[in-house]
C-alpha cells in the first residue's frame, strides 16, 4: 500500500492500475475514484483523487520534499 505524496491517505496501487474498460481508441480506462497515479522523475507516485494528482502535477517536488 502506497501513501499519497499530497495528503498522506493510503492508495491501494492495485486498484489504481485495475482496467475498469476502454476508450473507443483502445486506450485503458480505470476508476480515479479508486485512485490514481502520477509518473515523476522515473517513478510511478500513487495519489487518492484526481485533486491530489492535479495539485501534485503543479508542484510534484514541492510534495515529494515534504
Amino acid at each position: 500500500m502506497a501513501n499519497c505524496p499530497v495528503c498522506r491517505a493510503p492508495v491501494d496501487e492495485e486498484a489504481a492500475k485495475a482496467q475498469t474498460g476502454m476508450t473507443s481508441g483502445g486506450a485503458k480506462e480505470v476508476d480515479p475514484k479508486m485512485g490514481t497515479r502520477q509518473f515523476h522523475d522515473g517513478t510511478w507516485y500513487y495519489l487518492c483523487s484526481l485533486d491530489c494528482r492535479n495539485k501534485f502535477t503543479r508542484d510534484p517536488d514541492g510534495y515529494l520534499k515534504q
